[in-house]
């Protein structure tokens, strides 16, 4: 049995671990924890992310458990200052490696999505409809067009006013909840079906399913 922490940005991801990602890894001999990023007043409210936070938190919980990942926005950080995502990766790497006595790089997995968690429900835009006050033909329109205009649902992000949740904002009128409708909407959608439209998601699964066999 592989003990995992998922590190994540917020209650909304924190639940998508536990509703979807928990199951799927216990397969793989992974079992997964969600751990919200304490805030600066030390309460576990999430939000506000910076890799010096992460890091705290990461080494903290290092002697806890096998295995250490993060779930959280490369939209979200406050400190990217131009940076890649693969960039603020390896700086979250360098940083817990740097604070923790005797760390096994090999097991310490930093993951930033992109660009938002909201972007990988892009993958079926028809599942929107358990936003049940919001749904109605002209929102899966709008939806459908967003997601013919990108690659990838981990596309969707022109500028800060166009990234997933504030287009969802404008779709839904206030009616989209993350918390709520996030994890089920992931739920009715299916990982596998993510994954196949998803390359980096679908990475980092693969990356935690190994883990199992180690």
């Amino acid at each position: 049995m592989t003990r995992l922490c998922v590190v994540c940005e917020g209650p909304t991801e924190a639940n998508f671990v536990q509703q979807c990602l928990a199951q799927h890894l216990a397969v793989h001999g992974v079992y997964a924890y969600a751990s919200i990023i304490q805030a600066p007043s030390g309460r576990h409210k999430g939000g506000r992310v910076t890799v010096e936070r992460l890091v705290r938190h990461l080494s903290h919980e290092y002697r806890a458990f096998d295995r250490l990942t993060t779930l959280v926005d490369f939209y979200g950080f406050q400190d990217r200052d131009g940076r890649s995502r693969a960039e603020i990766e390896q700086a979250i790497l360098s940083g817990v490696q740097r604070c923790t006595t005797g760390l096994d790089t090999r097991f310490v997995l930093p993951y930033v999505q992109m660009h938002e968690f909201e972007g990988l429900l892009f993958a079926d835009v028809a599942q929107f409809q358990w936003v049940l006050d919001g749904w109605n033909e002209e929102a899966r329109g709008a939806l459908q067009q967003i997601r013919q205009a990108f690659d990838t649902p981990e596309d969707i992000n022109d500028s800060p006013v166009t990234a997933p949740s504030k287009r969802l904002e404008r779709i839904f009128a206030g009616a989209y909840s993350k918390t709520e409708h996030g994890p089920l909407i992931a739920e009715a959608i299916g990982l596998a079906h993510m994954r196949s439209q998803c390359p980096q998601f679908d990475a980092w699964l693969k990356h935690l399913e190994n883990w199992g066999q180690m």
